[in-house]
């Protein structure tokens, strides 16, 4: 018997499986995937790092982000956060409330014209009003997920790939999970397991949080095709972005070094089955971002995408899910923008696994 399984060896469920082996749990991660698969949410080398939320309390954990990022890096011994400043630009409704809760939360930033926006970042093309701080950057994201297995396989954690979840069954103060591993089908009873299964996760505990009268909100996965562009520019040249448009879908962008800058349309793609999906641009979609680069990402050549798929597990509010009841916890729901959060979220999730008690916004339904 151990006492966590946790189900899910992306950057949330690497996260959570490293901070309770560092508690001291007995701690089994299991992933149906190979070690650094690209099959969900967390492959690739880069992600954004921002601050430049409307929502205070956002804010606040991106401040709380922050300090577990530093704390990991050391902890690991690896950089895994570059501050290259970010820069948000759009719809004035939207720079006005980010302006607000930066700074209502004391965070520096500077509000700029296009003009002067365009002249300090030349591979960028702007509009609206234009915000930007320093206390941003890009996440290089695949020596996190990588840093977080092996802090928690040093605690003691032990780390199967490979292997599925096929039921999961609640015994009220234990769960067994039963699991399709390369030695054939097993079974594993812990005191608690802990769903980071992202898109997944609906199918994994749905049925058992129904049976104890709580449920998840409507995931809807979304088959996401961002791409990267060869860029003009130095590495130096590039902050990570936002453009909240005037007219058409959120845009974010942000260099991967070694591969050109990545752009894409916040959560537009197509809703997939996690399990059955092609990985193949939807040909329209691509023309449409390359039209877009074409005329706000100057910097980059518009006309040799290297496009990329990946899955968004979207909550109807954009907020994350993560919630326990009796020896299931589940984290699910993060749209699209946890992975900044990923250290913090780990603790927050074993704080769950462990009897804390839930951020009353990214509770389940009753």
């Amino acid at each position: 018997m151990v006492d966590q399984v946790v189900v899910g060896g992306g950057v949330v469920g690497a996260a959570a499986a490293r901070a309770l082996a560092a508690r001291g749990e007995r701690v089994l991660l299991v992933e149906q995937h190979r070690r650094g698969h690209d099959k969900g949410s967390s492959h690739g080398a880069s992600r954004i790092f921002r601050m430049g939320y409307a929502d205070a309390e956002y804010v606040a954990l991106c401040i709380r982000a922050l300090d577990a990022w530093r704390a990991l890096e050391r902890a690991s011994g690896r950089t895994l956060l570059d501050l290259t400043g970010a820069v948000d630009h759009g719809r004035p409704d939207q720079i006005a409330a980010i302006h607000a809760a930066l700074t209502d939360a004391g965070i520096d930033h500077e509000l700029l014209t296009p003009d002067e926006a365009a002249e300090r970042w030349p591979g960028l093309a702007f509009e609206g009003h234009v915000l930007t701080h320093a206390s941003a950057g890009r996440i290089r994201s695949a020596d996190t997920v990588e840093a977080l297995l092996d802090l928690a396989a040093s605690d003691g954690a032990e780390l199967r790939f490979g292997t599925r979840v096929t039921g999961v069954e609640d015994h009220g103060d234990s769960v067994t999970l039963t699991l399709d591993g390369p030695g054939g089908a097993t079974s594993v009873t812990a005191s608690g397991v802990v769903a980071a299964a992202g898109s997944w996760a609906p199918t994994l505990v749905g049925d058992v949080l129904r049976g104890r009268g709580a449920s998840l909100p409507a995931i809807r996965v979304t088959q996401e095709q961002p791409a990267h562009f060869p860029s003009h520019l130095p590495d130096g040249a590039w902050p990570s972005f936002v453009h909240w448009q005037l007219d058409g879908p959120d845009v974010y962008g942000l260099l991967t070094p070694g591969e050109g800058v990545k752009v894409g349309f916040h959560g537009t793609g197509p809703v997939v089955d996690p399990d059955h999906r092609d990985f193949i641009p939807v040909p329209e979609e691509l023309e449409r971002l390359q039209a877009y680069v074409a005329r706000f990402v100057p910097g980059v050549d518009a006309r040799d995408p290297e496009p990329i798929s990946c899955l968004y597990d979207n909550s109807p509010d954009d907020d994350f899910v993560m919630d326990r009841r009796g020896p299931v916890t589940v984290a699910t729901g993060f749209s699209g923008h946890g992975f900044k959060f990923a250290p913090l979220l780990g603790e927050m999730l074993a704080d769950l696994a462990t009897g804390g008690t839930p951020h009353p916004r990214f509770a389940l339904l009753d």
